[in-house]
């Protein structure tokens, strides 16, 4: 991150910008110090709260078995894991035994902040290529713990029963909309203070959009810029009509403050 943050240091393009950030509030620190460190003004306003699954009972059941493999999808997955079996004091020797797959670095490094090790981690951090990188290392008959969100795509689901494995999905926690924000948000739409808007999955997509009527959203956003993580969220705005023009090269939040620093940068202009 140190990198990263001296590259936007060194170009400043974003001065001037005001771009928004919609994370839940605990995860937006880092791209917020990113963008500002470029020179935006960063308004955090976050269109999803993450919060505990209805019931811990399917996750709190699932830590007390025995898995080959244990499939990480997320940063919240891994620290809401982390969470129960603090709470618990059970489940930790299950994932010690367990190999370990994330769906992409920053999942891999809370698994490593924790002591565990991602054994699999793709090039491309989507569920598609997770499944690939694990269809030649799951057996017939393996158990798979796939411990994520409780509204989420069923592609891993899918896919790895298809290769054999007998997979538990539990939910590890839930994200519900947020719009405590949502008249100050419309003000600053309507009245073209907002050069940018981030969307770093479809969750954020999909509250941001439910916070206006289909009919106001083309007028809000006019001359605002569509900045998503990665194809999945870009898919997701597209269906809502949302045209993205930022989508960085690697669907990381890093990547994206990379891929909004290089779009305003004098050359592009």
């Amino acid at each position: 991150m140190i990198k990263v943050v001296a590259e936007a240091e060194m170009t400043k393009s974003l001065i001037g910008k005001v771009v928004l950030v919609t994370r839940a509030r605990e995860q937006a620190g880092a791209l917020a110090e990113l963008l500002e460190a470029a020179g935006a003004r960063v308004l955090l306003v976050p269109t999803i709260a993450i919060e505990p699954p209805h019931s811990w009972g399917p996750l709190d059941a699932a830590l007390e078995g025995d898995f080959g493999w244990a499939v990480f999808t997320s940063v919240n997955g891994v620290a809401m894991v982390r969470r129960r079996v603090a709470t618990t004091g059970r489940g930790r020797a299950v994932l010690e035994r367990a190999r370990l797959a994330a769906i992409g670095p920053a999942t891999a490094a809370a698994l490593g902040e924790w002591g565990l090790t991602a054994e699999v981690v793709p090039d491309e951090y989507v569920a598609e290529a997770l499944v690939e990188r694990l269809r030649p290392a799951i057996r017939a008959g393996e158990r798979v713990l796939l411990p994520r969100a409780a509204e989420t795509r069923d592609l891993l689901v899918r896919e790895l029963t298809a290769l054999g494995a007998e997979v538990t999905e539990v939910p590890a926690y839930r994200t519900r909309s947020a719009t405590e924000a949502a008249p100050g948000l419309r003000e600053a739409l309507a009245a073209g203070r907002v050069d940018v808007v981030t969307f770093t999955s479809s969750s954020t997509v999909r509250s941001f959009c439910a916070l206006f009527g289909a009919a106001e959203l083309p007028r809000l956003m006019a001359g605002v810029t569509v900045a998503c993580i990665g194809p999945i969220t870009r898919a997701t705005a597209q269906g809502r009509g949302l045209v993205p023009r930022i989508v960085p090269a690697e669907y990381t939040i890093p990547g994206l403050a990379r891929a909004i620093v290089a779009h305003f940068e004098p050359a592009r202009s």
